[in-house]
């Protein structure tokens, strides 16, 4: 019973010193900036001004992931019932087949639709 406390301090302890240095990282990157004279106003906008909406690149990734999930299913009982494959390694693996290939597509998809923009 004490295995599982220890295990979650330590789970909440790590995101805690994540979210700690990530923090106190930039805290002290920006007072750097401003101590030499660089503009506050590079801390308010976006990094990139000509990059796509992220609902934009959201929808457009999570649509192909779903496409090439759906075409897994349909790719594989395809397989199970014409070829005789086994429904265990025949839907594992065209499905991750399939959903890398959908996200793959969705990268590169969005790399041009931020050239565009």
């Amino acid at each position: 019973m004490g295995g599982e406390i220890i295990i979650v301090a330590l789970v909440f302890g790590a995101i805690f010193g994540v979210f700690y240095l990530y923090f106190s990282t930039r805290n002290k990157e920006r007072l750097a900036l401003i101590e030499k004279g660089a503009d506050a106003s590079i801390f308010v906008k976006g990094k990139r001004g000509h990059a796509a909406p992220f609902w934009k690149v959201l929808i457009l990734n999570l649509s192909l992931l779903l496409t090439g999930i759906g075409l897994a299913i349909f790719i594989a009982s395809v397989f199970v019932n014409t070829m005789g494959m086994d429904e265990e390694v025949a839907y594992p693996a065209t499905i991750f087949l399939m959903a890398g290939l959908g996200l793959f597509a969705g990268f590169t998809l969005t790399k041009k639709l931020d050239k565009e923009e």
